[in-house]
């Protein structure tokens, strides 16, 4: 079965954590957790709850064909680890799909890979992004080769086709 991997902390947006693994379920793609500690459970700012399968550092990057980072403040924890930021330069170096919305944008600021591509954010990070070397675009979703970006909630259902089409390339 294709695997995506899914970052996780405390405070996720929590649409945009469970919209994007249920649409990937119901397209046929196993989609693991991984979080800080591993089979803890993580709540995003509405309560949601989601419980992470592995940690970052246990994360096997060959496993997967694609990365999805929520937002909420979540992004501003995640991006804190060494692990991640190593997995997001593995990921982006081999091709991998990486989709990012709203804040998520904090974690490839980060790894340092958005010099001369074409993303979107909440406006509340443009710039941020734009700082990071990223050309940042008012849209629902902007595609720059492997990676998806999109804006907040109500841009999900673009985001996910996107996503989608993306992995099917």
């Amino acid at each position: 079965m294709k695997k995506i991997l899914s970052l996780i902390h405390d405070d996720f947006e929590d649409l945009e954590l469970w919209y994007p693994i249920l649409r990937l379920q119901e397209a046929g793609y196993a989609v693991d957790i991984a979080g800080e500690q591993a089979n803890h459970t993580y709540h995003g700012k509405y309560g949601v709850p989601a419980v992470s399968g592995l940690t970052y550092a246990e994360v096997r990057v060959d496993d997967y064909e694609g990365l999805l980072i929520p937002g909420g403040w979540a992004p501003d924890k995640i991006r804190r680890f060494p692990e991640v930021l190593d997995i997001v330069r593995a990921m982006n170096a081999r091709g991998d799909v990486i989709g990012q919305i709203c804040h998520a944008g904090w974690v490839s600021i980060s790894a340092g890979i958005l010099q001369g591509k074409h993303v979107t954010s909440t406006p509340g990070i443009k710039d941020d992004m734009k700082n990071a070397g990223g050309l940042w675009h008012d849209q629902p979703v902007v595609v720059d080769g492997h990676l998806v970006s999109s804006r907040r909630p109500p841009d999900l259902p673009e985001y996910m086709k996107a996503f989608l089409t993306a992995l099917s390339t």
